[in-house]
């Protein structure tokens, strides 16, 4: 199924305490690059996101955004810094035998020196948090993917009816092509029977001339392969994997045969038809642009 490289998808969820956000959108890119921005001291996801991501999605420029927030009472470590509280014991008595006061060194005095406790939180659990990510994290991408699916059947829709008027217009070159030989051949005869009026007119010459026009002229190769060209092109829009690439190199060939079919013409109306295809040849690159 076509996709477009242009998406966007969103879930919030609250998971074990925590209320996760996951948000992405995308935008075109020849290939894949992720950029996330994730909630400060969870950094450690930043891989496992992309590798996620990166397994269902092939193409264009993803940002991420990955909030979490912790609702519950995390475990708190306090700890002491022994040293410091020695020093601030030490300090204190000799203060205390120096100036002959009552010796009050106790615990709630200590507990006034703030800096001799190290409160931390205790380490959290990372498999944990990648596993409550992870379900936010598939929920948004599916949204995200959906999108893209939606807007790559417009894009489906659109690339096929071009294709359609690009080979009713190649059927019409066939039929005008060898119109233009017997036209040749008529004007030719005319203009020998002008020259030479008195002199009787060579119709193997005539013939002859008219079989060099007619190879000069010929575009049965170039419509083949074009239409061949547009076959491929409809079997990678309905492949399961993603073909944008390939289609833009497609489109890049069909160019190639279209402007040989021109250089070749030597008739107005093939020629305007030529102008034609390639308007929506270059409308259809456009839109490939966008397809994973």
């Amino acid at each position: 199924m076509v996709k477009s490289m242009t998406g966007y998808g969103r879930c919030e969820e609250t998971v074990g305490g925590r209320r996760i956000t996951v948000e992405l959108k995308s935008v075109n890119h020849k290939y894949f690059e992720f950029s996330p921005r994730v909630t400060r001291g969870y950094g450690f996801l930043e891989d496992k996101l992309k590798t996620y991501v990166q397994s269902r999605v092939a193409r264009g420029k993803i940002d991420l955004f990955l909030s979490i927030e912790t609702l519950e009472d995390a475990d708190v470590i306090v700890s002491v810094n022994h040293s410091l509280a020695a020093g601030y014991i030490a300090a204190l008595r000799e203060i205390t035998d120096r100036y002959k006061l009552p010796d009050t060194v106790t615990v709630n005095s200590l507990s006034r020196y703030s800096d001799i406790f190290l409160v931390h939180k205790a380490p959290e659990d990372e498999e944990a948090i990648w596993a409550a990510v992870k379900t936010v994290l598939e929920k948004a991408v599916d949204a995200f993917i959906a999108m893209r699916e939606t807007e790559g059947r417009r894009l489906y829709d659109d690339v096929m009816s071009r294709a359609a008027v690009i080979l009713e217009l190649v059927g019409k070159i066939e039929a005008r092509s060898p119109e233009t030989v017997k036209e040749y051949r008529e004007r030719l005869e005319a203009k020998l029977r002008e020259v030479l009026s008195d002199t009787t007119i060579d119709e193997q010459r005539i013939l002859t001339e008219a079989a060099i026009f007619a190879d000069k002229v010929a575009v049965a190769e170039e419509t083949v392969r074009l239409r061949s060209h547009f076959e491929q092109l409809k079997a990678l829009l309905n492949a399961e994997e993603p073909s944008g690439r390939k289609m833009d190199f497609l489109v890049q060939e069909m160019n190639r045969e279209t402007n040989t079919i021109g250089s070749k013409a030597s008739d107005s109306q093939i020629a305007y038809m030529v102008v034609d295809i390639k308007a929506e040849i270059e409308k259809i690159r456009e839109q490939i642009q966008n397809i994973e």
